[in-house]
């Protein structure tokens, strides 16, 4: 029997329609933005509140910036709250175009539901203000500050690298992705930390929080499982 008697013709040209594809099979066009709404949301969050910040005076920026003399003091909000305070635009832009890339794969393997889309909130608040915590084990008790979403967005960046290892669920938390990513992630900060702020934009020659980032990947690597547990994936 020939395979012919089944093909489906309705979208084939007809005798005198011009060449090429007609209307009905024309590809469908590709979003602009192909990012999920929590991703996007998230650069949002992260530019708006910068926007929000310089409308406040800078002694009300200061008592929300992270300090590891907090915890002493019972300061413990200044682990979330110095997440959405930035030293600049190029800073908060900088920290908006990393959450972009890895916040992606993270908030579509989580799903869109409006508790997978909650889940996916509460890991990067949790990545966040563990980093900070993970900077106060280097400064216990001192009264240097810290800010900024690069903790949280390292914790995504920890997330990724598991997804992609996994292509698409969480892989092996010794794979050579993630090793290999987090290697790199180490030399990167390790320069940091020897060279000073001048390698990272937005910085201005201040001191960067290496110590959060790297803190922030290792809590990304290690909680997106139980995550992906609480969001059935």
């Amino acid at each position: 029997m020939s395979l012919a008697l089944f093909q489906d013709t309705a979208n084939a040209p007809r005798r005198g329609d011009p060449p090429g594809p007609t209307p009905e099979r024309r590809p469908p066009r590709e979003p602009v933005f192909n990012a999920p709404g929590p991703a996007i949301a998230l650069v949002v969050i992260i530019l708006g509140g910068y926007a929000l910040q310089l409308s406040l005076p800078q002694q009300v920026v200061e008592a929300f910036a992270f300090s590891p003399q907090d915890l002493g003091d019972g300061r413990w909000y200044t682990l979330i709250s110095a997440i959405f305070i930035h030293k600049n635009w190029e800073h908060a832009g900088f920290n908006a175009a990393f959450a972009l890339a890895f916040a992606t794969p993270v908030a579509r393997f989580l799903g869109h539901r409006a508790t997978s889309v909650a889940l996916f909130f509460l890991f990067y608040l949790l990545c966040g203000a563990l980093s900070f915590l993970g900077f106060a084990l280097d400064h216990l008790g001192a009264a240097v500050g810290a800010l900024g979403a690069s903790g949280a967005v390292s914790g995504l960046m920890g997330a990724a690298s598991r997804l992609i290892a996994g292509r698409g669920r969480v892989g092996p938390i010794f794979s050579s992705t993630v090793l290999g990513m987090g290697g790199a992630w180490l030399i990167v900060n390790i320069l940091i930390s020897v060279v000073g702020g001048g390698l990272v934009p937005g910085t201005d020659g201040a001191a960067v929080a290496w110590e959060a980032h790297l803190a922030g990947f290792v809590v990304g690597v290690l909680a997106i499982g139980p995550f992906a547990r609480l969001a059935q994936r």
